[in-house]
């Protein structure tokens, strides 16, 4: 059976957990319980809506199913502290199924769609899940069963059941119809009895969010219920998000961002409106706005890109509802920020932060060019952030350094990591972020690059690492060095270097096969290849990527021209 996951997190420390508690940060209230306060003051208003399913709940509908769905996953023979893979895509069934793990102390793990079995198996055993749930299909491919041949090699780290929930009309044989489990219970008041007399602690784990990390798959966040309900809350502010919010979710609703930055659950703790879409398509997200009435909502740069095309073809007329439009996950071009609100007509929020913890927010009334040009300031007075020479020595004010940062929803220590966290956390519970950023005179952040081997590909964190351990199995490879290559819609996509064998060819086709073949998500896929007779290096002779980096971006620049 899974060890209790408390055995495998990092604390804060004694003084300063309580430290946070008298600031206030850290209400001792767990999520579930918070956003039942809300139904029980607003029952009535609307929550949730999931047009393409033909589904709209109240907030206390919503609740009302969430406590069913939390009862029928505790009748399954889950238990509190249990952990499920949640591989679901953006609709209502996401956000019923988070609320009744929240309830309940199950602990979701916030896989992505994209994912495949690599990523999958590796998330199930680190986090010695019982459960998955998933989509039957989901473009085209097949979720459902994929999630039943997991099965044997999760149980073997795990030693446990394996219960398959399926969103979808085709439920299959051994799978369990996750909308049946998240709808109406027969009995609602005995649900929320039940929940309300077995509730989790305010600093029990919430859930697993994915790094974006460097080495290898990505490292498991655990965010408790105290941290991430004060994420949750404090974003909202800072957004101005209230009960009179319209939120738009279009980007993965696994993502930090969306779900919880202020996302979804900051809008429904404020008493306002989700709205669930699969897809951040310009035609069909503007057409949302228009019907649903939306005011917020969160997209990466290239995605603001798209809208900006779109609204400048077709008119931003559908959009006239919007009121706050944040871009993250990757720096915003200041051309495309100064673009945002005179065609598209709302404000502009830049956001930077991490699954990790540290969000920083550009605010509201902040004038003009100090949004369209940095990234915002922490929203927590208790974010501690440094900016540090590679001998981790304070750099002066107003020059470049690698971010360092804690605070109280900034966690000290991935989830049963003690390698990774030796790397990256510092013995004072800093966390080292990677990023390269300055600090303005105003207090904000301006994102000049990465320090670590990192691909950002339009907000999705794909380890350099891990792309060459896959092609390395090739074995007409000699050596690989995978490194960002710059791209005006996505940001940065994955290109790489190859040396073949002696008397050996590479294509890219065969590259990307291998790895479709492998089982991974298609976003890790490289993009470009170069093929050379051997690698830079620096002078003590590992691969010198700045240098690759430099060259694929001259290439780019000569076929360009």
């Amino acid at each position: 059976m899974p060890a209790p996951i408390n055995d495998h997190t990092v604390p804060w420390p004694a003084d300063v957990a309580a430290d946070y508690v008298a600031k206030g940060y850290w209400a001792g209230v767990p999520l579930g319980a918070l956003l039942r306060e809300v139904a029980d003051r607003r029952p009535d208003a609307p929550a949730l809506v999931d047009a393409a399913a033909g589904v709209r709940l109240t907030h206390g509908e919503l609740a009302a199913r969430a406590d069913a769905a939390a009862a029928r996953l505790l009748d399954l023979g889950m238990s509190p502290g249990d952990r499920i893979v949640v591989q679901l895509g953006n609709g209502w069934e996401f956000v019923v199924l988070t609320l009744a793990c929240l309830r309940t102390g199950i602990v979701p793990v916030m896989a992505l769609p994209a994912h495949r079995r690599t990523e999958l198996t590796y998330l199930a055993q680190h986090a010695e899940a019982t459960a998955i749930a998933v989509p039957d299909r989901l473009r085209d491919f097949d979720h459902q069963a994929l999630a039943h041949e997991l099965a044997g090699e999760v149980r073997a780290v795990t030693g446990g059941p394996w219960h398959v929930l399926v969103a979808g009309d085709d439920i299959g044989p051994g799978s369990v119809d996750l909308r049946a489990l998240c709808g109406t219970g027969d009995d609602p008041h005995a649900d929320r009895a039940r929940l309300d007399a077995a509730a989790p602690g305010s600093r029990d784990v919430a859930v697993f969010l994915l790094s974006g990390g460097t080495t290898g798959l990505p490292k498991l966040i655990a965010r408790t219920h105290d941290d991430y309900a004060y994420n949750a809350r404090r974003s909202a502010e800072v957004a101005g998000v209230d009960a009179d919010t319209c939120y738009l979710v279009s980007l993965p609703a696994g993502h930090n961002f969306p779900l919880a930055c202020p996302g979804i659950l900051g809008t429904l703790l404020a008493g306002g409106r989700v709205v669930m879409l699969p897809s951040p398509e310009p035609v069909r997200a503007f057409a949302t706005i228009a019907a649903e009435g939306v005011t917020h909502t969160a997209v990466v740069p290239a995605v603001a890109g798209r809208w900006l095309d779109h609204a400048a073809d077709a008119g931003a007329a559908q959009v006239a509802s919007l009121r706050v439009l944040q871009v993250g996950g990757a720096r915003l071009a200041d051309e495309l920020a100064r673009k945002v609100s005179p065609v598209l007509g709302a404000t502009l929020q830049q956001v930077f932060g991490m699954a990790e913890g540290l969000l920083n927010f550009t605010r509201l009334d902040d004038p003009e060019d100090l949004v369209c040009t940095t990234q915002g300031r922490p929203m927590c007075p208790d974010d501690e952030v440094r900016l540090v020479d590679e001998l981790d020595r304070d750099v002066p004010e107003g020059e470049p350094g690698s971010l360092l940062t804690r605070g109280p929803y900034t966690p000290r220590g991935y989830y049963n990591a003690p390698e990774q966290n030796a790397r990256a956390f510092t013995a004072e519970g800093w966390y080292r972020s990677g990023d390269i950023c300055r600090r303005t005179p105003e207090g904000n952040l301006v994102v000049e690059g990465r320090d670590k081997d990192m691909i950002n590909r339009g907000g999705e964190k794909i380890s350099a690492e891990e792309v060459e351990n896959l092609v390395y199995q090739l074995p007409a490879v000699a050596q690989v060095a995978a490194v960002a290559m710059p791209d005006r819609e996505l940001g940065e996509r994955v290109c790489l270097y190859v040396v073949p064998r002696p008397g050996a060819t590479v294509t890219l086709e065969e590259i990307r096969a291998s790895m479709e073949a492998i089982g991974v998500a298609r976003f890790t896929l490289p993009e470009h290849l170069v093929v050379v007779d051997e690698l830079a290096s620096t002078k003590v002779g590992k691969i010198d990527k700045k240098a690759l980096r430099a060259d694929i971006a001259a290439r780019l620049a000569a076929a360009s021209a």
